[in-house]
């Protein structure tokens, strides 16, 4: 099926073939969310037979898009905590990847209710030493894209989370989905990433309104290189066919004579 005249699971299996390419070394993957469309069972068992391909260890956060039950349903192996929110710790070793259920029912506005904060702050408490990484779908703060701002963290919840993590210094950085749109910062001192999605974008448009403009802008991804003094996302246009060349060797008009496997070094 395509999704605003774009096929969803040929370019899922293409940014696997990608990173099965290039980066078969990572030590994981995380997918941040909405894992289908419209939560249809037979989109969590195309997507579960795409990631037996990758050969990265993946796991998964939950987006607006993505019915709680369904998926755990047809990716029983996803974590879930003691209420049936879809988080979980993951240990690496770079630290604990925390992987946060924000998804509001009926809604696409997200949520982090007072149940889904209270496992979060016991698990920080577990490992007060170890460096934290936050993988959400919903980002806690607006970005200034006013559709997209309306179906963030709901305030209360965003407000009571930044507040929580006030009290740790160990919050290395925040990843995120839901924008469909690459941007960096900071928020409360932690630095935070998004990215395109793998498949439709969201348009840059500062204009009020509260129609979320999309595009075929290049789906991506990210690599990461996570050291202890030191974060670097790399955003990965891995469907961009555009020339490559070899700077300060070759005259513009030459560039098709080098083989672009020659100049990967």
């Amino acid at each position: 099926m395509k999704i605003y005249g774009l096929d969803p699971l040929a370019r899922l299996n293409a940014a696997i073939d990608s990173v099965n390419e290039s980066h078969a070394d990572a030590e994981v993957c995380v997918i941040t969310g909405d894992l289908a469309h419209s939560a249809q069972p037979e989109a969590y068992k195309a997507l579960a037979e795409c990631l037996d391909r990758l050969l990265v260890p993946c796991h998964l956060t939950m987006g607006n898009h993505d019915d709680r039950a369904v998926l755990r349903r047809h990716l029983p192996d996803i974590g879930a905590d003691s209420n049936g929110f879809v988080q979980s710790r993951l240990q690496t070793a770079a630290g604990g990847f925390y992987l946060l259920d924000t998804v509001q029912d009926e809604t696409h506005q997200g949520a982090y209710c007072k149940a889904r904060r209270d496992w979060l702050q016991r698990e920080l408490d577990a490992f007060p030493n170890d460096d934290a990484f936050l993988f959400t779908h919903h980002p806690p703060f607006k970005v200034g894209l006013e559709a997209m701002d309306k179906i963030a963290i709901r305030n209360e919840d965003a407000l009571a989370l930044g507040e929580l993590l006030d009290a740790y210094d160990n919050i290395r950085h925040l990843f995120f989905g839901h924008l469909h749109r690459p941007l960096s910062g900071s928020w409360r001192g932690i630095s935070f990433s998004t990215l395109r999605a793998t498949n439709h974008q969201v348009w840059l448009d500062f204009h009020p309104s509260d129609i979320i403009a999309g595009s075929h802008e290049p789906p991506a991804y990210s690599v990461v290189l996570i050291d202890s003094d030191q974060l670097v996302v790399h955003t990965h246009d891995f469907l961009d066919s555009s020339p490559r060349f070899a700077l300060g060797h070759w005259q513009w008009d030459e560039w098709n004579k080098v083989d672009p496997r020659e100049i990967r070094a």
